[in-house]
């Protein structure tokens, strides 16, 4: 049987060989979404906008709630909670459909030619697609209502790249897992919904009782949402230690869930 490579460097190779594929297969992943749909692609920029307005309500007209940062208006508060929900819906986007990824293309299965680990690099670029989407609906509002955004925007790509490679790794992991284990999507379907609420998306961290608090940064999510926050709204520096730790930790899963991927693809015929 064959032997797929597992290396670190196999993970980002097998990417640069297939990037004409990818970009191919991501735009199909797009399109497809929208295929047959009146408004198509602008439901891109309603589902944010609509989620966003229904927490917004939710949270800072119903439960009164504030970010602690003074005489905050409820459009500080909707830009400040937007970019908690635009980490997490690259997260949730990813984690949904991990289960089933291979599952939903058996066809590419069959085929000995085809790079199956290329499929979770599909998946995440058709979820960057959407957080472009948001990003760019996010700049337009906070330049509206507050002026033009920070200079340390520029920061946002290293900011955002570490949860690429924890989504990356989870979508290896949860792929390959869900072949062999069917009742996986619900289980992961029940999870997203709790880190949405253990994740600080609608509350500071400092709002968590001291003692819950270490249960809040071990969260993968919330080093994104913290360091995001500050380079976009509050224009301060990433904490560059933070994140070079954020980088290798997240780098390792990415790598664990390559590995696991590339052990456990030999049985994927046999089982579908």
């Amino acid at each position: 049987m064959r032997d797929f490579p597992t290396s670190p460097r196999e993970m980002f190779a097998s990417l640069w060989r297939n990037r004409s594929l990818v970009i191919a297969l991501t735009k199909r992943e797009v399109i497809g979404r929208y295929r047959g749909s009146f408004l198509g692609l602008f439901w891109s920029f309603f589902n944010p906008l609509f989620m966003l307005a229904v927490y917004t309500f939710v949270f800072s007209v119903v439960f009164k709630a504030r970010w602690g940062t003074g005489a905050e208006s409820k459009a500080e508060f909707a830009l400040i909670l937007f970019i908690g929900l635009i980490v997490f819906n690259l997260f949730a986007d990813c984690a949904i459909r991990s289960p089933g990824l291979i599952l939903s293309n058996v066809n590419y299965v069959k085929k000995v030619i085809f790079p199956l680990e290329i499929l979770p690099f599909v998946t995440l670029a058709s979820a960057f697609f959407h957080t472009a989407i948001s990003l760019v609906v996010w700049v337009l509002a906070y330049t509206i209502f507050i002026g033009p955004p920070h200079a340390t925007i520029v920061y946002f790509p290293f900011v955002v790249m570490p949860l690429a490679f924890f989504v990356l790794g989870m979508l290896w992991t949860m792929s390959a897992l869900g072949v062999y284990f069917r009742d996986l999507s619900q289980i992961v379907g029940l999870l997203t919904t709790v880190m949405m609420f253990v994740s600080p998306i609608f509350y500071p961290v400092d709002a968590v009782p001291k003692s819950y608090q270490v249960f809040i940064y071990l969260n993968p999510l919330m080093p994104a949402i913290a360091q995001m926050r500050n380079v976009m709204f509050f224009g301060i520096n990433p904490d560059w230690s933070l994140l070079i730790a954020y980088w290798g930790a997240m780098l390792c899963i990415a790598w664990f869930g390559f590995f696991w991927f590339q052990k456990t693809r030999k049985g994927f015929a046999d089982v579908l």
